[in-house]
């Protein structure tokens, strides 16, 4: 079995800019800045036969290259005790366009659509009894954050491997946007 999610990559120098958000938050699991990735979609998991069918049924969508910005900081769940620490991004179609291509590919290849809406951002830590009055006084701080703006030319099937020290990303494929 594979533990499956399909995301866009952010460039190194977007990562950087992210990573550079970084502080002291008791409780605070820092995302790795090589893990930083904009989840389109979480699958969960599939055996080979249906790894297969995702592949498929990806090489089939078409959608056109975009470009993208990441701006503000949150957590989720919103108006309760912070659980996740995220970045979010500038709105874009293209990109809820490109997410409901993916989407109705997975359902192709006979994974069931989410049941919650796509919510774009960022994953940069995960917290445990952290504060709430420092995870607001870290928003309020860096509310400017903003990244440049970069070009997205593909999205990726990943594999996750949960450990001990967090979970282990490895690429399965990569599928081009068109330009």
């Amino acid at each position: 079995m594979h533990r499956l999610f399909v995301a866009v990559d952010l460039p190194d120098k977007v990562k950087k800019s992210v990573t550079d958000i970084r502080c002291e938050l008791p409780g605070a699991r820092w995302v790795a800045e090589e893990q930083l990735h904009l989840t389109l979609r979480f699958i969960g998991d599939a055996d080979e036969l249906t790894m297969r069918a995702i592949k498929t049924a990806f090489k089939e969508l078409t959608s056109p290259a975009f470009q993208l910005a990441l701006c503000g900081i949150g957590h989720f769940p919103p108006g309760k005790h912070p659980r996740v620490l995220w970045v979010g991004m500038t709105v874009s179609e293209q990109l809820l366009a490109l997410q409901q291509q993916v989407e109705l590919a997975l359902l192709e290849a006979g994974i069931p659509l989410e049941g919650r809406k796509f919510s774009p951002h960022i994953t940069i830590a995960r917290l445990k009894e952290t504060p709430a009055r420092l995870v607001i006084a870290l928003e309020e701080k860096e509310k400017a954050f903003a990244s440049e703006p970069f070009q997205v030319t593909q999205f990726h099937l990943y594999s996750s491997t949960l450990t001990g020290s967090g979970a282990i990303h490895t690429r399965q494929a990569s599928y081009p946007l068109i330009f």
